[in-house]
């Protein structure tokens, strides 16, 4: 055969893999004839795109009984539902978490932990049997099979009910978008009062519909009236602000998004593209040499700031969740002199993978924020211009501080202008890689690693004998950066469980499974870019193992590192080194990993 023949394939479709496979045309044309899609303009929409394609494809039907766990906070999910028929309650406080099915885990004593090291079983990945499945007599939630989906249900539904105080939805009202739309966790807990319809949309099709006038008119005035101004209370330069100028700030903030929210799809290729080219298809924000026009705030996913390099760009720092773009240039710009040049932009702002902002018009920025931002949270360059603009007499910044919040203290806040390493190469690196997702990223210094093995044996002797993780991964100068979970920023591996048996540790940020509730559909296994999560059969403490009652196929769990969150040392791989050369460190954030290498240098 000649190589250099092509050979013709069918290109994959958007819709190859639709949503729900049984959705059919009697279940599109009953809900066309519902608002809101009775009132969609199909015009709207692109032929290759059709309204009906999007219903079909991109959404599902769902009935739910009574006491069914809908959406639970803390997790993170990638669609909005719709209520067709019946209610559901928004829990306004917080379940715990065995009412949400969850099992969290038991921090070991001392004695306990040494006497499992000692007499710790033969058999690898063995369980205890309420470690498979949940107690129906000691747990408050519960997994059952509804229609052909596993859903979990709260035991006690009414006397729950009765203690928390909750607000009821109805028909037509939507929930869960903003989580879906802007890649973060939920933030309350939905329970269906009684029997109900409702239609799960994925975001992709939720971001279809906003094609439609109304409808993106609606989601966006739900978004500004209930979260765009907890949002920016959020950010830190924000947080001195008057409440009637947050308002107004609010007002006029504009909204964006830019690459993919599936970044994942394309991490592996990416990843091997050279540097210029990777750069070069990242989605640009705002660009070098510009005047700025908006003070940028990175809302989720992360941005690249770089700087033309000969014919090229050379990478400067990222930004992730709550770091600001073009602050230094508007805040110059907006205490200059007539007579002094206006600063363009020094860096360009581009997204990698995913970038969802917030942007705050200059002139906004410059009358209602820049005269509340307290200085030493300023950059130095700008509290330095701010000090010289009060001696000119010319200093435009409100003299009347708001009181200190009584949360911190009115204790000074580092500025959040971006993460950023001395080496470029290193950042660089980082971010090729998407290594910049990792909260407890494991990090060998291999000048001083002897590759001994111990910290795996260490794990493996935590973890019945099958270790979390293998001395392996991608290597730059004298760092590994082990194949091992990373407990990320934007956890893609938790996105589409069906029950929410992976979740984030609200306290420690820990990224677990709770195995009783895991079915082991392997979503997580397979969502995750970077493959630190395996599926493992399981056994009982005499290695018999598991099966399913109904199938008798064996039984398997997800498992993955969980940094010995039930250990009393800590993670068991970084206390087994002698010669301290591993660590578990955030590498959102530049400076735990700068002042590691400094003590080692």
């Amino acid at each position: 055969m000649n190589p250099s023949e092509a050979i013709a394939v069918r290109r994959p479709q958007r819709w190859d893999k639709p949503m729900d496979a049984s959705m059919n045309d009697a279940d599109v044309a009953w809900l066309r004839s519902r608002d809101p899609f009775a009132s969609m303009n199909p015009k709207s929409f692109p032929r290759t795109i059709p309204l009906e394609g999007i219903l079909h494809n991109d959404c599902r039907l769902i009935r739910c009984e009574a006491g069914e766990v809908l959406v639970r906070e803390g997790d993170y999910g990638n669609s909005a539902f719709l209520i067709l028929a019946g209610s559901v309650s928004v829990m306004v406080d917080s379940l715990s978490q065995q009412e949400l099915g969850r099992t969290p885990a038991e921090k070991l004593s001392w004695p306990e932990a040494l006497r499992r090291f000692m007499f710790r079983s033969n058999v690898a990945e063995s369980r205890d049997p309420h470690q498979v499945v949940p107690c129906p007599t000691n747990s408050a939630g519960t997994i059952r099979q509804l229609d052909d989906r596993q859903a979990i249900f709260l035991q006690d539904f009414d006397l729950v009910m009765r203690e928390h105080e909750h607000v009821s939805l109805g028909p037509g009202e939507l929930f869960g978008e903003v989580a879906a739309m802007y890649r973060s966790p939920r933030t309350g807990t939905v329970i269906a009062e009684n029997e109900a319809t409702l239609l799960e949309i994925r975001w992709q099709g939720l971001r279809m519909f906003r094609r439609d006038k109304a409808f993106a008119e609606k989601l966006e005035s739900h978004y500004r009236e209930q979260w765009l101004a907890i949002h920016l209370r959020e950010i830190p330069l924000l947080r001195y602000l008057p409440e009637d100028k947050l308002q107004r700030v609010a007002d006029r903030t504009q909204l964006g998004s830019y690459g993919r929210m599936e970044w994942d799809t394309d991490y592996k290729r990416q990843r091997k593209l050279p540097l210029a080219e990777q750069i070069k298809s990242e989605p640009l924000v705002a660009e070098e040499g510009h005047l700025p026009t908006d003070l940028v705030i990175v809302r989720s996913g992360f941005g690249r700031l770089s700087q033309s390099y000969g014919a090229s760009h050379r990478t400067a720092a990222y930004l992730g969740k709550g770091h600001v773009f073009g602050i230094e240039e508007l805040a110059y710009n907006a205490l200059r002199t007539p007579q002094m040049p206006p600063r363009m932009l020094q860096h360009s702002l581009r997204a990698i993978g995913f970038l969802d902002t917030l942007s705050i018009p200059a002139e906004v920025f410059a009358e209602e924020v820049l005269p509340h931002i307290r200085r030493s949270e300023l950059p130095a360059s700008v509290a330095k211009w701010v000090t010289q603009a009060e001696k000119r007499g010319t200093d435009r910044r409100n003299q009347t501080r708001s009181p200190k919040s009584k949360r911190d203290g009115g204790r000074d806040l580092p500025i959040a202008t971006g993460t950023q390493y001395q080496q470029t190469e290193l950042i660089e690196f980082i971010v090729q890689n998407r290594l910049n997702n990792g909260r407890e990223a494991m990090v060998i210094d291999l000048h001083r690693c002897t590759r001994c093995d111990d910290c795996v044996k260490a794990c493996a002797s935590v973890n019945d004998g099958n270790p979390r993780f293998a001395r392996q991964g991608l290597i730059h100068d004298r760092l590994q950066f082990v194949q091992a979970c990373m407990h990320c920023e934007d956890p893609v591996c938790m996105i589409g469980c069906p029950t929410g048996s992976i979740a984030r540790d609200v306290d420690t940020g820990v990224v677990e499974i709770h195995e009783p509730i895991c079915i082991g559909c392997g979503t997580c296994a397979n969502a995750c870019p970077y493959q630190n999560i395996q599926m493992a059969n399981i056994r009982d403490r005499d290695g018999k193992p598991y099966h399913d009652q109904a199938t008798g196929k064996p039984i398997t769990k997800a498992t993955k590192c969980d940094l010995c969150s039930s250990q009393p040392s800590g993670p068991a791989c970084a206390s087994a080194c002698p010669h301290d050369a591993l660590v578990r460190i955030d590498l959102t954030e530049s400076k735990p990993l700068t002042q590691w290498l400094e003590r080692r240098s």
